[in-house]
């Protein structure tokens, strides 16, 4: 199955941005805490609602950074289930359906062990040192 995710925080970043889903204008939200920065590109995947209300989240393994803004033909390849200070905050690992670099790529278990370990670990420190904001659990499913 392929669908539309539509990018808001390229790799490499710690600006957070967001899409405002009324307007459609990309705001920055803040700078990260922390001094990690996105693994992956970073967005969501349109027509769908997670856990807190929002669109549900996706990262996108690509060979490059992409834009704020930037919409992706994916497939997805695992799911990193996630609790935060405001309950369920899922994020579905995505690859380009397009890219023959990718093909090989069908489930998290083709995802190399170190790249799966750096985006488990961004997510479990990337709040740390935000006031008010935690990760109370997180793991591959």
């Amino acid at each position: 199955m392929e669908f539309d995710v539509v990018v808001e925080i390229p790799k490499g970043q710690r600006n957070k941005y967001e899409v405002d889903h009324e307007t459609g204008k990309i705001r920055l939200d803040r700078l990260l805490f922390t001094s990690t920065q996105y693994p992956a590109d970073y967005g969501f995947i349109e027509h769908t609602l997670g856990e807190d209300g929002d669109p549900l989240d996706a990262l996108v393994l690509l060979q490059e950074p992409t834009f704020p803004g930037c919409y992706i033909t994916c497939r997805a390849v695992g799911m990193f289930r996630m609790t935060d200070e405001k309950g369920g905050d899922d994020k579905v690992l995505c690859v380009p359906a397009t890219d023959p670099r990718m093909e090989h790529i069908r489930d998290i278990h083709h995802v190399p062990e170190f790249d799966r370990l750096e985006i488990q670990h961004f997510f479990e420190v990337y709040k740390d040192l935000e006031p008010g904001k935690s990760v109370e659990g997180a793991d591959w499913v």
